[in-house]
């Protein structure tokens, strides 16, 4: 019989998606289920984005370049721009998402078995984009305890080798919420510097920034025009999660002359989602100041009902709609399962995520789940009530 590839055998499973067949099930019994898993917004998508795409007017559905319309990276760029990133169209090319960025990126500065240090909990993808690129992860560890802040920069300088080419950060975090502050970003930029590397910052959620924060973009820092690239995208932005339209963002021209390349072998980002992606950037502030509003209050339940449940530790976010709860059981994947397939409460459940696969290291997260805070407040409330008397009833 054929053989699966020893990549294909290591690719991990999605800690977000793995549980669908549960739920699925569940779903077929009857329960409902208050989706926590997932970053789905159920925010409204901009009207004149989806207009942009009924009204269009064209006889073909043709390629667009393979960095993206002009059109839209010019329009990108005076988006940027507003947010003082001084960015041109040259130094924009759109993708299918941010994921696909994230593998221009790698792509363009890693050789197979080269090493990107990357800060723990993070995106779970990371773990696949790295296998998908013979990337090893070196994860540095940040603690619930300390609200998943930035390790000293001496335990950073401690895993870099001469295989390390970069260090990766998602900013505001994905799956803690968490919102590095400009010391920490400093203290960043001057590691890279000093060491030579790559500073990727993957930046999807940086408009929701709370509680009078201001983002700090990579793009920002004085210094770093070689070394950083950024990540984007409008799945989370604009609610459009199923356009599939990031880009990858750098000034270091041989960095996104090398990422083009990678860019024509996969020939172009989707067209109608461009046309989409580009009347997005119409969206008037007030859009962004409803829907933060929303989510700082939807944020404050959740915090606030889950520290009332016993046993259970919450790190409060700083940004993005996520946060990482530790919970008084040994191992979320089964309590998870057990959610979907044992448990209901007046015919309803929960599906969280399990956060182990948010960590690189072994062992870690095997007690903490990550939660999505996209539901509107009174299913939030109802989750909240369900996990407690979940917790309740557990025996695991």
């Amino acid at each position: 019989m054929p053989q699966i590839s020893k990549k294909g055998q290591s690719m991990p499973s999605s800690p977000v998606r793995k549980l669908v067949p549960y739920a699925e099930a569940a779903a077929a019994r009857g329960i409902h289920i208050y989706p926590l898993n997932i970053g789905q917004p159920d925010i409204k998508t901009p009207k004149h984005a989806i207009n942009a795409v009924k009204n269009a007017d064209m006889e073909v559905l043709s390629y667009s370049h393979s960095a993206g319309n002009q059109s839209y990276r010019d329009k990108l760029a005076l988006y940027y721009n507003k947010n003082n990133m001084h960015i041109t169209s040259e130094n924009i090319i759109v993708s299918t998402g941010g994921s696909e960025a994230l593998l221009f990126a790698m792509g363009s500065i890693c050789d197979y078995g080269d090493e990107v240090i990357i800060p723990e909990p993070f995106y779970a993808n990371y773990n696949g984009f790295a296998t998908a690129s013979g990337v090893t992860v070196k994860p540095i560890s940040t603690h619930i305890d300390n609200n998943f802040s930035l390790p000293a920069i001496s335990e950073f300088e401690k895993l870099i080798t001469n295989k390390t080419k970069a260090i990766l950060i998602c900013n505001p975090g994905n799956p803690t919420g968490y919102l590095y502050t400009p010391e920490e970003m400093d203290q960043l930029s001057a590691l890279v510097k000093k060491h030579d590397l790559f500073l990727v910052s993957d930046e999807v959620y940086r408009e929701f920034a709370y509680d009078g924060r201001e983002h700090i973009s990579v793009m920002h820092m004085p210094g770093l025009e070689e070394h950083a690239i950024m990540i984007d995208s409008v799945s989370k932005r604009y609610s459009m999660c199923g356009a599939r339209i990031g880009c990858m963002v750098s000034k270091n021209k041989e960095v996104m002359a090398t990422a083009m390349k990678f860019a024509q072998a996969r020939l172009s980002p989707p067209t109608f989602a461009q046309i989409a992606a580009e009347a997005a950037l119409d969206t008037p502030q007030e859009y962004f100041d409803e829907v933060i509003t929303e989510y700082i209050e939807r944020r404050d339940i959740l915090i606030a009902g889950l520290k009332k449940i016993e046993g259970v530790q919450v790190a409060n976010p700083g940004g993005a709609f996520y946060c990482v709860a530790q919970l008084p059981v040994e191992d979320t994947d089964i309590f998870a399962q057990w959610l979907l397939e044992e448990f209901e409460l007046d015919g309803e459940t929960i599906m969280v995520a399990p956060a182990a696969g948010f960590y690189s290291t072994p062992g870690m997260g095997k007690n903490q789940i990550r939660i999505a805070y996209v539901l509107e407040k009174e299913s939030l409330k109802k989750s909240i009530r369900i996990l407690e008397q979940a917790l309740k009833a557990y025996k695991g």
